[in-house]
């Protein structure tokens, strides 16, 4: 197949072409690995520089082209899609698939159908927690496109249901987590983790890595800390990520604030914890949201406390007492002090993405068909 896909530059605080990073690229980079021809077409809201890039994915092939938005961004955006539909032309793609955000699954729905070709979308979060949502017309031309998808991805169940339900989705809806590079995250010395990371190597430690934001659901951790600091004199808290100046990370001498960190170096932290956190709040977003450091945590071993929403409540069913109630910083606590007194580690299988990628190719190659 020759298959086009579409999405923003920036995924997650990365660069999806530079740093080759989770879902956004391991899509096309799977389906190219399993002799397809496949074109990524990415926007840069934050004027990335442009260019092209071949990257190996033999016996398929995996060309990679930037754009960026330019200072004179509405111009830049009004032009993008007739610019796109030129290039698809001259690539003449059996299917195209579109990811990372509501204007890249709505162009591409407008794009498949001016080119007479089906096309699949890839919905990593409910985009309708987005900021974009607020612009006014952007939600109904979400759905409109979910709806007459071919195939959709969801990063979750309660996201597959809610395509099902509301979206009344025409094509068939399959839930596909995101996955992780398990060469990267998998389990390896604690010691030598807290050696390359600066950490204390007797002391116990709890933390997290990502977004230390309000919205993601920090706020019940920094809450939680004075209490678990208190119980536990030789425990310390380690936290990774941009963070808002108005929510800053808490201070103190059993306090680590890491900064943000590489791929690699996430690896560390997570092989480093004695604990790890994976704090979700009961939002949109919340709700039907896969966190992708729950796969990073548990492919390196790392013993989690978990938020009781959406998917996680699903994934940690069979281990309760790993769960806390979203939001909830006592419940925190308590999930925290079960995993340092009696560490439980749950029966989960993290696929990687070759597996899951598999899996898909004939949903897409039937879509062509």
């Amino acid at each position: 197949m020759r298959i086009a896909f579409l999405c923003k530059r920036r995924y997650m605080s990365k660069d999806v072409i530079l740093d080759r990073y989770a879902r956004l690229y391991e899509i096309p980079r799977q389906l190219a690995l399993l002799g397809h021809e496949v074109l990524g077409l990415c926007m840069s809201y934050q004027n990335a520089a442009p260019g092209q890039w071949t990257h190996d994915a033999a016996p398929g092939t995996l060309q990679w082209e930037s754009y960026a938005a330019g200072h004179a961004i509405v111009p830049a955006l009004a032009a993008y899609p007739a610019r796109m539909l030129k290039r698809l032309r001259a690539f003449k793609p059996d299917v195209l698939i579109g990811a990372s955000d509501i204007p890249h699954v709505v162009l591409t729905a407008w794009l498949a159908r001016r080119l007479g070709v089906p096309y699949a979308i890839d919905l990593y979060d409910n985009f309708e927690g987005f900021g974009q949502a607020r612009i006014p017309g952007f939600v109904p031309a979400l759905r409109r496109a979910v709806h007459e998808a071919g195939l959709v991805l969801t990063t979750s169940e309660p996201l597959q249901q809610l395509v099902l339900n509301d979206y009344r989705a025409k094509g068939t809806v399959v839930s596909m987590p995101s996955s992780v590079d398990l060469q990267v995250f998998h389990p390896s010395g604690k010691t030598d983790a807290r050696q390359r990371l600066g950490l204390p190597l007797q002391a116990r430690l709890v933390g997290t890595a990502g977004g230390l934001y309000r919205d993601k659901g920090v706020e019940p951790i920094y809450q939680a800390w004075p209490q678990l600091a208190s119980q536990h004199p030789d425990l310390h808290l380690v936290l990774a990520g941009p963070y808002q100046p108005e929510l800053p990370p808490p201070q103190g001498e059993r306090v680590h604030y890491l900064g943000q960190l590489s791929h690699a170096q996430v690896a560390d932290l997570f092989c480093a914890l004695d604990v790890g956190i994976i704090s979700i709040l009961d939002t949109p977003f919340g709700r039907y949201c896969f966190p992708q450091k729950a796969y990073e945590m548990l492919a390196c071993g790392l013993n989690v406390a978990v938020a009781d929403i959406g998917e996680m409540s699903s994934l940690f069913a069979t281990t309760p007492q790993l769960l806390f109630k979203a939001g909830d910083a006592n419940g925190l606590v308590a999930a925290v002090d079960h995993q340092l007194s009696s560490p439980t580690t749950p029966a989960i299988t993290v696929r990687d993405w070759a597996t899951l990628i598999g899996e898909i190719e004939p949903q897409l190659m039937q879509l062509c068909a």
